[in-house]
């Protein structure tokens, strides 16, 4: 991982690599072809469920008033859609016991 604790593609390539011996390239083509269906999946209004980490769930939320914090004044926020992923019961005890 990179210094910053975050997870590239580039690691998860790279862990392909070493882990099930595939070549680099093709590591990387790997994890692109992943990442593109799930986004395809995404785009097209399905949920994505992985078994065991989680799920990307598309959220439609209407319009609604909201209000600048620096003026106060309300404004209205377009309807829109949005991404929530929910962590499996298995991440979440991993994450809160350390594993």
């Amino acid at each position: 991982m990179t210094e910053a604790g975050t997870l590239t593609r580039a690691d998860l390539s790279e862990s392909l690599h070493r882990g099930v011996g595939l070549s680099r390239a093709d590591s990387a083509r790997l994890v692109e072809q992943i990442l593109e269906k799930m986004c395809h999946a995404l785009s097209q209004g399905q949920n994505v469920k992985i078994s065991g980490f989680g799920t990307f769930v598309l959220r439609d939320k209407g319009e609604r008033v909201g209000r600048n914090p620096k003026t106060g004044v309300e404004v209205p926020i377009a309807p829109r859609r949005v991404l929530t992923f929910r962590a499996s019961q298995m991440m979440r005890d991993r994450i809160n016991n350390g594993g």
